[in-house]
């Protein structure tokens, strides 16, 4: 059985949350999403991040697989909190040498910034390794069947959402073989200024690109071939239920985003 590498891989466990309802799952992971950016206090992030590691205890996802799934975030993180402590000067100066100081305003911003990614990308982590893709679609799908009155394609984005989760793991891994297949052609990634390295970034972003087309039209044909024609007409394998565990889960989740927000 392999580990979860990145946003979009399902890992087939028996686990609390894996047994609940998609839908559940998809409005609890957006309560927590929009609830993060009101939050403004350690306190609060405290909470946050307990309730987050509780979760991905619950899930029984191996804990390396959420670090593999945090490390291509990593330099986002480390660059939003070093632009905050180096550049915001607000508060009283902790740390000062030359024209370097630190302020007590900008080390809190990064360590709140910094907090925020790291529970976002683990939410969203947590939604796709527990959900199976095809009930992830099913249960989008649902959530905007209402809108179908407004004659909104409900089925389609909820059908590309789906496909793009699933395909950033995939794109990610064929990134890393092409370069390392440029590396031993003796291709440079790290030395140079910003300009080169962004140069030297061409011989991947051309062969990922075209990949990443041939993969869609082989999907599309894929599809077709098996007769998909849309969501008309189309029947589920397993119907979702919405029972009282999932009634609960989202009872919590507001609990715990309120508790958040409110310290």
């Amino acid at each position: 059985m392999t580990a979860v590498r990145g946003v979009g891989q399902f890992y087939p466990v028996a686990s609390p949350l894996h047994a609940l309802d998609p839908r559940a799952k998809v409005v609890a992971t957006a309560l927590l999403v929009v609830g993060l950016f009101f939050v403004d206090s350690a306190a609060g992030f405290v909470v946050a991040g307990s309730a987050t590691a509780l979760l991905v205890g619950a899930s029984r996802v191996p804990l390396r697989a959420f670090l593999g799934l945090l490390r291509p975030v990593a330099f986002i993180v480390a660059l939003t909190f070093f632009f905050q402590v180096f550049f915001l000067r607000e508060g009283p100066t902790l740390f000062g040498w030359g024209f370097v100081e630190v302020h007590e305003g900008g080390l809190e911003m990064g360590l709140l910034l910094a907090a925020r990614l790291l529970i976002l990308v683990t939410t969203a982590g947590l939604l796709t390794a527990t959900t199976a893709p095809v009930a992830l679609a099913d249960g989008i799908e649902d959530l905007l069947s209402p809108l179908k009155r407004l004659r909104f394609p409900a089925h389609e984005v909820a059908m590309m959402m789906t496909i793009a989760l699933r395909f950033i793991p995939t794109l990610g891994e064929e990134a890393q073989k092409i370069s390392r297949a440029q590396a031993a052609r003796g291709a440079d990634f790290t030395s140079g200024g910003l300009l080169a390295r962004a140069r030297a970034l061409v011989p991947i972003l051309v062969p990922l690109t075209i990949g990443a087309f041939r993969r869609a039209d082989e999907l599309a044909e894929a599809m077709e071939s098996r007769g998909y024609r849309g969501g008309h007409g189309r029947v589920r394998y397993r119907e979702l239920r919405f029972r009282a565990r999932d009634a609960l889960a989202l009872l919590l989740t507001i609990l715990v985003v309120l508790a958040a927000v409110l310290l």
